[in-house]
């Protein structure tokens, strides 16, 4: 597969895991969050939007990786 065909396909990779992760972490920790007060509240928001990063990573590796006729 071409690089350009990977970075394509990536981007809406990327695009829809980052939807869907930020719509996962709202919708089931809506209201368990609440529970942590007002400063725990915020502090897990802040380490849950770290953790889409390191898929985010795996998809960005696979896209840049170079085409097979150039590593030859």
């Amino acid at each position: 597969m071409r690089i350009r065909t990977r970075k394509l396909i990536g981007t809406f990779l990327l695009i829809g895991w980052v939807i869907f992760y930020a719509l996962m972490v709202m919708a089931t920790m809506y209201k368990p969050a609440r529970a942590f007060g007002l400063i725990g509240e915020p502090l897990f928001y802040a380490l849950a939007g770290f953790a889409w990063i390191p898929v985010a990573m795996l998809i960005i590796w696979w896209m840049a990786r170079p085409d097979p006729q150039d590593a030859a």
